[in-house]
């Protein structure tokens, strides 16, 4: 058995590169006259260093400097946090190797990364990671970050006699293992903490599928610099920690309402409008009023031509598989262009641009959002004609065509409707009109009303038509189509 054991460390040694067969093969002869482990022997041979064996001793036990003791190695931690790439440890641990040093001390000489990152790593070699998840209690529950027990201890216990559930931890990196399990409705994290602070805690929160979890930043050095730093890292609010309890609550509620809020409007308006309007329309909701509010907007109207008639020869399965593709690239369209979409008309959609948020150029946004669809289609029908040539199925079945109507005017624009149903939309007579130019426009067509086209400017851009009667007017309407390509040299 001593024998076999010796030659398996023999070959762990040659996986590790740190001896050859041959440099191998003179050790085990010299064993064999001296008696000494092979170890030993290659020792004597000035083939490797003690420190090179001592590691090589480990791996061929499974183990490692940092496993020895049951815990996560410290690569794999480092990789876990994103400090460092596979490439820089599978280096480091090469490194390792030749000259048996700590991986964190070759790390961090090579610049992957830093002492601070290391010993952020090497503090989870030493805390536990599981934290028993409470059961729910009705009560707000509070997520405490402190890595002073003291002061952790005296957080909660105030917290918890205001009717808070609080749960504490140590480690920042562990709260954001467990934050969207806990499901917290605050955060409080203390701003001076070895290893990763409150600012990177909150920037690391703000920028992961937690970012709709307020956090207040703690901390006994009440400086300005401080207070900068925690809040341009997303803090929602910054409280001393010499601040009472009564304080401290009602800083929590203003919070918790605070973004209550803001997360209701976004909800309302995430399903309409572009990531980058929610944005807007959260950065200055003094502004953005949702009740009700007469102004200027661009309404754009998009109806598939002749589809009632093609999908009278498709399965009702091969019907919504059209719509959903076709309304799904005009929709993008809509969103693309900073617009609203207000709603879906069967094979054809309804859009504003103007409201919630208004912009100088809400009309020729309109207009660009037309034309991005109408090269949509275009090129749907020319997948489906290249389809069909290769003797696939096409899709769509047929050639496909749009109107589009834009017209730009005065609007009432709110949310509308009960409390079982509210939708944000536009009613007024500019709303009418747009939907009666898209009725009147062609395949291809794009009619555009006057207001449009004055708001637009370049006249030469704009072909001239006959004035039209539409329904609720008593004189005809001035009529113009945009010309294709308008926005090409833009």
């Amino acid at each position: 058995m001593a024998d076999h054991g010796q030659s398996l460390f023999g070959e762990v040694l040659l996986k590790l590169g740190l001896v050859t067969r041959p440099q191998l093969e003179e050790a085990l002869k010299l064993q064999q006259v001296t008696g000494q482990r092979v170890g030993e022997a290659l020792l004597s041979l000035n083939y490797v260093t003690r420190d090179q064996l001592k590691g090589a001793l480990l791996e061929s036990l499974g183990l490692s400097d940092e496993m020895a003791t049951g815990k996560p190695r410290l690569g794999e931690l480092l990789l876990g946090l994103k400090y460092v790439t596979q490439e820089q440890v599978d280096e480091a641990m090469q490194q390792q190797r030749r000259d048996g040093r700590k991986l964190g001390e070759i790390l961090v000489e090579q610049g992957a990364c830093t002492f601070k990152q290391i010993y952020e790593a090497l503090s989870l070699q030493t805390r536990g990671t599981e934290t028993k998840l409470p059961r729910p209690s009705g009560k707000r529950r509070v997520l405490v970050v402190d890595d002073s027990p003291l002061a952790r201890a005296f957080v909660q216990n105030g917290l918890e006699e205001k009717g808070y559930e609080v749960v504490c931890f140590e480690d920042p990196v562990v709260v954001l293992d467990q934050v969207t399990e806990l499901k917290p409705n605050i955060v409080l994290s203390d701003l001076e903490m070895p290893g990763m602070d409150g600012a990177e805690l909150c920037r690391r929160l703000k920028d992961g599928p937690a970012r709709a979890i307020p956090v207040i930043i703690l901390t006994a050095n009440d400086t300005e610099a401080q207070r900068v730093g925690g809040l341009r890292a997303g803090a929602d609010d910054y409280v001393s920690k010499s601040a009472s309890m009564d304080e401290l609550s009602a800083r929590i509620e203003s919070v918790v309402r605070r973004t209550a809020e803001t997360e209701r409007m976004r909800k309302l308006f995430a399903r309409y409008t572009s990531d980058a309007v929610v944005e807007e329309i959260l950065k200055r909701p003094g502004e953005i009023v949702l009740t009700g509010e007469k102004r200027e907007a661009t309404l754009l109207f998009a109806d598939i031509r002749n589809f009632t008639a093609m999908s009278e020869t498709l399965k009702p399965e091969e019907v919504v598989a059209v719509l959903n593709v076709v309304l799904a690239r005009l929709a993008d369209a809509v969103l693309t262009c900073g617009g609203t979409l207000d709603k879906f008309l069967g094979d054809g959609l309804m859009a504003v641009f103007g409201a919630p948020v208004r912009r100088e150029d809400d009309a020729l946004h309109a207009l660009q959002a037309a034309e991005m669809m109408m090269e949509a289609v275009r090129d749907l029908n020319a997948q489906g004609q290249a389809e069909q040539r290769a003797g696939r199925r096409r899709f769509p079945p047929e050639d496909l065509s749009l109107g589009v109507g834009i017209n730009t005017g005065p609007v009432v624009a709110g949310n509308v409707g009960s409390e079982a149903r509210t939708e944000y939309t536009c009613i007024g007579d500019a709303v009418n009109v747009a939907a009666r130019l898209c009725a009147l426009a062609g395949p291809g067509e794009i009619l555009v009303g006057v207001r449009t086209r004055e708001v637009i400017g370049g006249g030469a851009r704009f072909e001239d038509l006959p004035p039209v009667r539409l329904k609720g007017k008593a004189n005809p309407v001035p009529l113009y189509r945009a010309q294709w390509g308008y926005l090409a040299g833009m």
